[in-house]
């Protein structure tokens, strides 16, 4: 048995022995080994006592009976109310049953007592599994009540290796509406970097050549021509961002969470990760702890190049920036999931494991690239040289001003994914399985492509308006997307789901923040990099004095 807890609650889940079930005779089973993906997830497995052999039918069998006083028939009747259903696995495939029913007019409740077991099998596997909840019977004070089982074994035609396909939806995953929003979003990027393209090509052409022409007048004539442009702040351009040590590591923590979700997406779409219990988390966890020299190389090659002197505390805070957030929703959320005795409640042995690899793993590989990204890519090789002072940012229009548009910039990429957001949440938040994992790879690739063409339109604006502030502008104007997630998340939780309670609705908005939080970290350094490699490009092909 694994765990039982309301249906509109995915996550709040208590153990199944929590409600006052009984136990049936047999008391040991094979060996079973909890992964650290399963104890962060809050699975519970404890042996049913059902006696089952393989192929040996059983007829209707009572294995143990619930003395049924009032603190028992009331933990029942809540359960019933509450919409309470269960879940248990035969040789690892997941069944549910509902614990019992109300009457019409919600006075008798009723509890399913008979559970009637049918098991496919193809060879020596066992293939499919199918429960049926019968025996209905009224929760009345003081009586005892029987609990039964009955095993049918019968011969299937299913593949031990497709044995997990009718848990799949398709006609939810593979929807016309899922076809057409990825087919809406390819549009969206061929035009986008058909306007990125056509603005470069063709106003840049204009500015070189408008450059070109000034540097053949005479300096009298050019004294009196009119300068302007993203030319004017070639000597500001490359003047390190404010506050650099958080810039970097904010880059350096995004292009990891980039590799790691590349990396799963691929391992996801080879392997069905969906068959094993926690799998998908422990994989997550695992590669994220092996990518770590991909932050460290990133964040502290862009350090070394703003300057920053105080690289280690660069290094700690790059490698400890996204662990730090998500270990500090999950031990918040944990002190409420200890006050409801809930299954989610993380044990102190896996809080321990977590922080060994933070600091084991993570730490140690992010050294090994930060010392890299310095040595190999470290030095400042710019293609104009920075003034000694800093030159005064004209007055602008309200629209040209980084705020403005730092707010819009998020539109557009958010626009690309959202309809996959609504997949994602349902997978996560309700019952379905996730598994058409080359959606989500095309999504990731027009996600990077908008992103990018978006914050080098927005740079070009505000080169253009002589304002040198591009490297948080680029940086946050990608991840504004992460507020409009977080918004549409507010929208799925109020019409798409019908969560209750304080534990799962702190559960539902802390997590979808640390996700909404990494989203945007990972959109703002595709953001960055793709604008750092396009300012570089213009300022190297001008003539400078």
């Amino acid at each position: 048995m694994n765990t039982v807890g309301p249906y509109h609650n995915r996550q709040e889940t208590y153990k199944y022995f929590s409600l006052p079930f009984c136990v049936g005779s047999k008391k040991s089973i094979g060996h079973y080994h909890e992964t650290l993906g399963e104890a962060l997830q809050g699975v519970e497995l404890e042996f049913s006592g059902l006696d089952i052999k393989f192929k040996d039918d059983v007829m209707q069998t009572t294995y143990c009976e619930v003395d049924l006083d009032k603190g028992r028939r009331d933990a029942f009747v809540y359960a019933i109310k509450n919409h309470y259903w269960y879940q248990m696995y035969i040789d690892d495939l997941p069944i549910w049953g509902i614990v019992g029913e109300a009457d019409e007019n919600g006075e008798d409740y009723y509890l399913w007592t008979y559970k009637k077991l049918e098991i496919g099998f193809n060879g020596n596997r066992i293939v499919d599994v199918n429960l049926t909840s019968e025996g209905k019977v009224k929760l009345v004070p003081n009586t005892k009540i029987q609990m039964s089982y009955s095993v049918k074994w019968k011969k299937s035609d299913v593949k031990f290796e497709d044995r997990f396909d009718k848990y799949l939806d398709p006609s939810f995953f593979q929807h016309r509406i899922h076809w057409f929003s990825i087919f809406n979003s390819f549009m969206m990027v061929i035009f986008l970097v058909g306007l990125v393209s056509m603005i470069l090509m063709r106003t840049l052409r204009k500015d070189y050549a408008r450059y070109s022409k000034e540097e053949e007048m005479d300096d009298m004539d050019r004294d009196l021509g009119d300068e302007y442009g993203w030319k004017q702040v070639h000597g500001d351009v490359f003047r390190p961002s404010s506050h650099p040590l958080i810039f970097s590591s904010l880059i350096g923590s995004g292009c990891q969470i980039f590799a790691v979700s590349l990396i799963v997406i691929i391992v996801a779409m080879i392997e069905d990760l969906y068959t094993e219990r926690g799998s998908m988390l422990s994989t997550a966890i695992f590669v994220y702890a092996a990518t770590s020299p991909v932050n460290g190389y990133f964040g502290g090659s862009l350090y070394a190049r703003q300057g920053g002197r105080r690289w280690i505390k660069q290094m700690f805070i790059g490698a400890f920036l996204i662990p730090a957030m998500v270990c500090g929703t999950a031990f918040f959320i944990n002190f409420i999931a200890i006050y409801y005795h809930a299954s989610r409640a993380i044990p102190f042995a896996t809080m321990v494991a977590v922080c060994c690899i933070c600091f084991f793993v993570i730490l140690p590989l992010n050294l090994v690239g930060t010392i890299l990204g310095r040595n190999l890519s470290g030095q400042p090789n710019f293609p104009c040289r920075v003034n000694a002072v800093p030159r005064p940012i004209p007055e602008k229009k309200w629209f040209m001003e980084p705020a403005v548009i730092v707010c819009l910039g998020g539109i557009l990429p958010f626009g690309s994914i959202f309809i996959e957001m609504y997949f994602i949440f349902t997978s996560f938040w309700a019952y379905k399985i996730y598994y058409v994992y080359g959606f989500m790879m095309l999504v990731l690739v027009i996600l990077c492509i908008v992103t990018v063409c978006v914050t080098i339109v927005c740079t070009y604006f505000l080169l253009n308006a002589e304002d040198y502030r591009w490297q948080w502008t680029s940086f946050l104007s990608a991840a504004s997307t992460a507020i409009y997630v977080y918004m549409y998340s507010f929208y799925y939780y109020f019409f798409k789901t019908k969560m209750y309670g304080l534990f799962q609705t702190s559960f539902y908005f802390g997590y979808m923040a640390v996700f909404s939080t990494a989203l945007g970290i990972m959109c703002g350094a595709i953001g960055y990099m793709g604008t750092s490699a396009f300012v570089r490009k213009i300022y190297t092909n001008v003539k400078i004095d």
